[in-house]
């Protein structure tokens, strides 16, 4: 298995675990966005600082003067939500949306107007649980099919329901059986390239999970549409693709087709991973890279006051990853050859805690605060969706 960081000179900093921490003190409700500060900081310490110029591929890259383009926040197209997690995008260009304590879906279009069109019942949030990631199915104009991943009373589960117009119809059950806790249950889904969906799972707080091939906690799963395991996973009866992770709440496809993970550690590093067919990840054998030949080490790390990293999206050249206990939004270049570099981050404080970024059909970023998720110190405004030119 392959190494692809040096640590260098990267300091270790003590810290909390990496899903605990605080956010902004804004107590006053924030407008239309016209004007934000968006002050790049220092990439982390596990990389060299970024050399000017070297990033000049447009978007998300630098200015024609070699200067850092900085992203710039456009507006806000909803606030006072309540914990939004989701968000993917339907064929019109407006977006599904959930509300993980409420389990409300919404719908939410570019020009800001905002649709409840139904709520998942089952939901039963706690700590980190609740309604969580959705995927809208890549055949929807025929289809009309959203997939969501929910915590229920026995277990996580991803369900499927149709959207016809404003309206959520039932659920079915998809995958069920995923173990559920107050804390680590993962969460993101996403639809890959080839059409399977891949589906997230923390570890609940039980750290061996993650290593127990048996088990679908502590794992990225990859399914189809009607749950079964996908054709070509690691092992035909099994929905498992990789595993040894502790707590996955991002996925991205870059131009390659190459899937990123973005993960929490424990209490020193937070991980962005390039995950491969039947690698194991290492948790809790091992938190950051130096797992030795059995385990894939991560492509970059970052100390976990930083991160604590959720979202995860990919636009020309680029990830961008949200943080939650680091308050920022974190830009990452992506080599023709797969390799992760150049971390700089955006945004520093100025919105609190960050949970979800997602690409817009247009090439835009939609990104959610996380505030009034029992970690942060929410402004009236919160929880907010914001827009991002990258």
């Amino acid at each position: 298995m392959r190494s692809r960081l040096a640590l260098g000179s990267l300091v270790l900093l003590l810290a909390t675990a990496g899903c605990s921490g605080a956010s902004t003190t804004d107590d006053e409700p924030i407008p239309r966005i016209t004007q934000p500060t968006d002050q790049a900081s220092e990439p982390t310490p596990s990389e060299p600082p970024a050399t000017p110029g070297a990033d000049d591929d447009g978007i998300g890259g630098n200015d024609d003067d070699g200067r850092v383009r900085r992203p710039r926040a456009l507006d806000v197209l909803a606030d006072r939500l309540e914990v939004p997690w989701g968000v993917d995008f339907l064929p019109d260009g407006a977006a599904v949306v959930t509300e993980r304590i409420s389990g409300r879906v919404l719908r939410v279009t570019a020009e800001g107007d905002l649709d409840p069109v139904g709520s998942i019942e089952s939901t039963v949030p706690q700590g980190e649980a609740g309604l969580l990631g959705v995927a809208v199915s890549p055949g929807f104009d025929s289809d009309r099919t959203v997939f969501f991943y929910v915590t229920t009373e026995t277990d996580n589960r991803v369900l499927s329901a149709r959207l016809d117009g404003s309206r959520l119809g039932p659920t079915r059950v998809v995958l069920d059986g995923i173990p559920a806790g107050f804390i680590h249950d993962g969460g993101r889904i996403a639809f890959g390239p080839d059409g399977f969906l891949y589906v997230t799972t923390g570890e609940t707080g039980d750290p061996e999970l993650a290593q127990d091939p048996d088990s679908l906690a502590g794992k990225i799963l990859r399914i189809t549409r009607d749950g079964r395991p996908a054709p070509g996973n690691p092992d035909a009866g099994s929905p498992v693709w990789s595993l040894g992770h502790r707590n996955v709440q991002g996925l991205a496809w870059d131009e390659e087709g190459r899937l990123w993970a973005s993960e929490f550690g424990a209490s020193e590093w937070d991980e962005l991973n390039l995950v491969e067919k039947g690698a194991n990840y290492g948790w809790p054998r091992v938190e950051g890279a130096g797992g030795g030949p059995d385990f894939v080490d991560p492509q970059l790390v970052w100390p976990v006051e930083q991160a604590s990293p959720s979202g995860l999206a990919y636009v020309a050249g680029h990830l961008w990853m949200a943080g939650l206990r680091g308050q920022r939004l974190w830009r990452i270049r992506v080599s023709a050859d797969g390799e992760a570099s150049r971390p700089t981050a955006f945004f520093t404080e100025d919105y609190g805690r960050l949970r979800t970024v997602a690409t817009a059909p247009d090439g835009l970023l939609w990104l959610t605060t996380s505030n009034r998720d029992g970690r942060g110190q929410p402004a009236l405004a919160d929880d907010r969706l914001i827009r991002v030119r990258p």
